[in-house]
């Protein structure tokens, strides 16, 4: 796993796609910075902004880029060869807010 990535995560404390994004960022052993946008409107609308509109938590940057959910985020870490792949995840989808 490359040492140098930036990875921000906007999040809902009990969302289970949220629960399940931040179980494999700490199985692959990076670091990242979270923001839980339950009660917090001023990352929310951070993370609005950032993703284009979009209310869906988990919403998942890497070096300033959007990946998406929970899926994108475990495609990316697969095609690093650092997570993700069979029975990592399911094909669930982000919960809006």
């Amino acid at each position: 796993m490359p040492p140098n990535l930036k990875i921000d995560i906007y999040t809902s404390r009990f969302n289970p796609e949220c629960i399940r994004a931040k179980g494999l960022l700490d199985r692959t052993g990076v670091d990242y910075n979270e923001f839980d946008v339950d009660l917090d409107e001023f990352h929310r609308e951070i993370m609005r902004k950032r993703s284009g509109g979009s209310t869906s938590v988990p919403q998942v940057f890497i070096n300033g880029k959007a990946i998406g959910g929970f899926d994108g985020l475990e495609g990316y870490l697969a095609s690093l060869g650092g997570g993700g792949g069979p029975g990592a995840g399911g094909n669930a989808t982000p919960s809006s807010l």
